[in-house]
């Protein structure tokens, strides 16, 4: 069980290239080509799970509660099950995941989730004394607080080892109590996945044109921001959204694995192993930000403390269904924490995206061809041609034009019926 697989040759990746891995229990598959070609070609089972819900179900299981339930997934083929844990090697479903147990609690639908464990736990921390209390530096407090309490037998590997009684207890973040062994690291290579670092003198005017055309979206994308805002922003175009927003709004900026009050991207000097983000990006963090766990996290994202999401998306119906983490067959990334932040009933969820696949396809449709991430979820769409709101009951409403686009380009590029707001203009 981990949030992903490491990278090829890294971590949970060696032991991955050896074939000494049975099943994952994961939510992404991110950049690892070995974990994904294993797969789909059938080599590896994969039971494909939220990341708040695998954060939630290790919770569950280090506190002794055998299932809970959550909004996460319903509607998607975590509901109803069938996606392949395992494939044969022809491409076909040999094990397929179980549906899931549904009720109502106060007008709202809600999956069953059953907790996990396991035999051990394998735990990175910064600092431990000799009755195993541990400390966890910045991010990387992440998956390794719930796991330290979800397995019968937890090893801790702690880069410092200090006497009892130099932890101040307030400064605890996982109490002896859930630890078994401890073990000094001799050597540590801190690989970071995507030093991601920023250039103050940085010009768009040389960038390729798809490129300008992504900053297109992301600068109207950052017109969401309102000051005050809480908001979490998804991987790739969505976080670049955060370098446009206006002088003086302050927007405090949650990451999925554990940090509320991101900043900038650093500088090369600036740059920390402890410190990415849930892109696996390097980051800062503003003044007042604070770390905490990754369930710590998705309690956040789930009870609608956050008032806004951007994120990216492959389609998106005229009923605000999204569909973002799977072409079944060819490409699986996870859904990461997609399904958890879509779920949230009180946040407010924008798509950014292409209007259109390479092959000049609508990526709005009447229906999603795809499995879903989420189902009825999306607020707004904003592509490189148009802003379009997802009215409740009604479908699509036109609400803003690109510079250049007309209403009858929108619907030409669109596969699926739209209403036209009165007052629609070219805004960006």
């Amino acid at each position: 069980m981990s949030y992903n697989c490491s990278i090829d040759g890294v971590g949970l990746g060696k032991l991955l290239n050896t074939r000494q891995i049975k099943r994952m229990v994961s939510s992404y598959v991110g950049e690892n080509k070995e974990f994904a070609r294993q797969y789909l070609c059938g080599e590896l089972e994969v039971e494909l799970t939220p990341q708040g819900t695998l954060a939630e179900r290790i919770r569950a299981g280090g506190a002794g509660i055998p299932a809970f339930y959550t909004a996460t997934g319903f509607g998607t083929a975590i509901q109803h099950g069938g996606t392949p844990i395992k494939h044969t090697t022809d491409g076909a479903t040999e094990i397929a995941a179980p549906p899931r147990e549904v009720r109502t609690f106060n007008g709202r639908d809600y999956v069953m989730e059953t907790s996990i464990t396991g035999d051990y736990a394998l735990i990175k921390a910064w600092k431990a004394d000799e009755l195993g209390n541990l400390m966890f530096k910045a991010s990387a407090n992440n998956f390794n607080a719930p796991m330290a309490t979800a397995g019968k037998i937890t090893i801790v590997e702690a880069e410092e080892i200090v006497p009892v009684g130099e932890l101040s207890p307030s400064e605890i973040h996982i109490p002896g109590i859930h630890v078994h062994r401890i073990v000094k690291g001799s050597k540590y290579e801190k690989r970071i996945e995507k030093v991601t670092v920023r250039n103050d003198d940085e010009s768009h005017a040389d960038l390729p044109p798809a490129m300008q055309k992504r900053i297109k979206i992301i600068r109207r994308a950052a017109r969401e921001f309102k000051d005050g805002m809480y908001a979490n922003l998804g991987i790739g175009m969505p976080m670049l959204a955060s370098n446009y927003i206006e002088p003086g709004t302050i927007v405090h900026l949650q990451s999925e694995n554990g940090i509320l009050g991101l900043g900038p991207f650093p500088l090369q000097s600036q740059v920390d192993p402890d410190l990415i983000n849930a892109g696996k990006e390097t980051v800062t963090v503003l003044p007042g930000g604070s770390f905490f766990s990754s369930d710590t996290s998705f309690a956040m994202i789930r009870s609608s403390r956050l008032d806004l999401t951007i994120l990216g998306g492959m389609e998106v119906s005229q009923t605000g269904d999204l569909a973002n983490w799977i072409i079944p067959g060819k490409m699986v990334k996870g859904m990461g924490g997609a399904m958890d932040l879509v779920s949230a009933a009180n946040t407010k969820v924008v798509v950014t995206m292409d209007h259109n696949d390479k092959s000049g396809h609508p990526k709005i449709l009447e229906k999603c061809s795809l499995p879903l991430t989420g189902v009825g979820c999306v607020n707004r769409i904003i592509t490189d041609k148009c802003v379009f709101d997802v009215v409740p009951g009604k479908g699509l409403l036109l609400r803003e034009l690109a510079k250049g686009v007309t209403v009858e380009d929108v619907r030409s590029s669109t596969g699926c019926n739209f209403d036209v707001a009165a007052d629609v203009a070219e805004t960006y």
